[in-house]
């Protein structure tokens, strides 16, 4: 069988170390056939965040900050048991990881400037809901007798 498609790009330049990743491997649970007691097939994959050097400091430093809820002693935890295939699962959980990691060492966005609506823009508005207003009070039939 042909190796991994790696490397897994995170951002830029900067990919995934093939020696940093720790994998284990786990009958998966589920539909399966004959073979499927025999296979182990769920994947779990883990990277050690905080003693990584592959990260730049600052992305390190934002991933932390952002997975803190999903990381056991600086370890994140990728699982994939999606597909009857070992390699596929393999496949999956490191592309999960890869954009993962990506999302969280995420530059913040630019904070939002608060603009302001234009005079003529808001007077229109309001001149055109009298109008309206106005249209509607004229069909109520109270003038009718």
């Amino acid at each position: 069988m042909v190796g991994m498609s790696g490397p897994y790009l995170i951002r830029g330049s900067v990919s995934l170390p093939e020696a940093e990743l720790v994998w284990r491997f786990s009958r998966s649970s589920g539909p399966g056939g004959q073979h499927v007691n025999t296979s182990d097939s769920q994947v779990e994959l883990r990277f050690d965040l905080a003693r990584t050097e592959a990260l730049p400091e600052v992305w390190k430093a934002r991933a932390l900050e952002r997975l803190a809820g999903k990381l056991i002693d600086g370890v994140i935890a990728v699982r994939a048991s999606e597909h009857r295939s070992q390699w596929r699962n393999r496949e999956t959980a490191a592309v999960r990881l890869a954009a993962l990691l990506a999302e969280a060492s995420a530059p913040p966005p630019k904070p939002r400037r608060p603009t302001r609506i234009p005079r003529g823009i808001n007077e229109r508005r309001l001149r055109e809901k009298k109008q309206r207003s106005d249209t509607k009070r004229g069909r109520n039939g109270r003038d009718w007798s």
